[in-house]
């Protein structure tokens, strides 16, 4: 499965409503790191089916960005229960991203 581009409409459907934790990528296209973090996140969709993938465009979702307090991008965080339980800023590596659901 690939990563999932969420907006303000279903954004509390498929990322707080979630049965399975999610990775949610706040990225833009003009980013640089983020376009290395953007492969990487798609590996991990395409390989975990137990985690839900998630991208949202920070230029196209400001009110979602500003409502998590986005000020740098990337920004990963990931969700379960409807809960943020954690977040990292800056471009990761795919074995750095799934240690934050440990």
């Amino acid at each position: 499965m690939s990563a999932l581009n969420i907006t303000k409409n279903n954004f509390q459907e498929e990322v707080l409503n979630s049965e399975k934790p999610v990775l949610v990528d706040f990225w833009a296209s003009w980013c640089g790191p983020c376009r290395m973090v953007i492969p990487v996140v798609e590996k991990i969709a395409a390989e975990n089916s137990e985690i839900k993938v998630v991208k949202i465009n920070v230029d196209e979702e400001q009110e979602l960005a500003a409502q998590f307090q986005i000020m740098t991008i990337p920004t990963l965080m990931v969700v379960k229960n409807g809960e943020v339980v954690n977040r990292s800023v800056g471009a990761k590596n795919k074995k750095q991203i799934l240690a934050m659901f440990e």
